[in-house]
């Protein structure tokens, strides 16, 4: 399934990417036409209650990616999991450990965010075999760095570097990479230069592919809404009225009836 997807670049086919955190969404996406699950870090922020991403650990993504395998039609699906805040950065020896671990849980490949700083954490756990996928522009796990969740990549000399590290990635041996808030005409650019794969996130129309967080386009997470997300549901209503509908017919006397009782 993974090289078929590497392909869909060269048949100029649209890549379709979208966070998935348990087995009974990876059950229900697996069927909609989605080529890979993302368990993203955002899990902290999506269903963990964290304030940002870097408080997520390897025993939470050890634990959201088997349960996204578990439900994940293999078949039709390629599941990525990404490498948490500081799980990779400053050991590559620790990196290629840790990438084992997500592989072992059940990815298919394993996401991580940077370029040249990171490089050799990132030849370490290629040379072990396993699939990678870069993230590039607005790295999450650099917040504080970035100054916080800003758009990237505005001036000439970022811009210069976005290039530079694609291109260093890419020769590295890293499969694809995401862009993630970024101008539509840079990444657009980097994007026709590249041989391999780009996946866009608030990076414009012109990557191989875009992902979406689940939640944002289920219209799920209601605490802020990037320009980038599209709502193709508005979930938290629908949960937050049948919840309410069934606490009415409870408190009223009406659940459970004849029909829902066992003789």
């Amino acid at each position: 399934m993974l090289e078929k997807i590497l392909q869909m670049k060269k048949n100029n086919e649209k890549i379709v990417m979208v966070t998935c955190y348990d087995a009974t969404m990876a059950k229900i996406m697996s069927n909609s036409n989605v080529d890979m699950f993302l368990v993203g870090d955002s899990v902290g922020m999506t269903k963990l209650g964290y304030e940002n991403t870097l408080s997520v650990t390897m025993d939470d993504m050890i634990h959201h990616t088997k349960a996204t395998a578990r439900g994940t039609n293999k078949d039709k699906v390629v599941v990525v999991s990404d490498m948490p805040y500081k799980s990779y950065e400053d050991d590559p020896k620790l990196a290629a450990e840790n990438a084992k671990k997500l592989i072992d849980a059940g990815a298919d490949m394993v996401k991580l965010e940077g370029g040249l700083e990171i490089i050799d954490s990132i030849k370490a756990i290629i040379n072990e075999g396993i699939e990678i996928v870069g993230h590039l522009g607005l790295m999450p796990q650099s917040i504080k760095k970035m100054g916080g969740y800003k758009v990237q990549c505005r001036d000439e000399e970022s811009q210069k570097k976005l290039l530079e590290d694609s291109l260093l990635l890419q020769k590295a041996g890293v499969s694809m990479i995401v862009f993630e808030g970024i101008p539509e005409t840079i990444a657009k650019t980097v994007t026709e230069k590249l041989d391999i794969p780009t996946i866009g996130i608030g990076a414009g129309r012109y990557c191989d592919g875009q992902v979406l967080v689940s939640d944002d386009l289920l219209g799920m997470f209601t605490d802020f809404t990037p320009k980038f997300v599209k709502k193709y549901a508005n979930l938290a209503q629908v949960i937050q009225e049948a919840t309410a509908q069934y606490s009415k017919e409870v408190k009223e006397g009406k659940f459970p009836q004849e029909v829902n009782t066992y003789k």
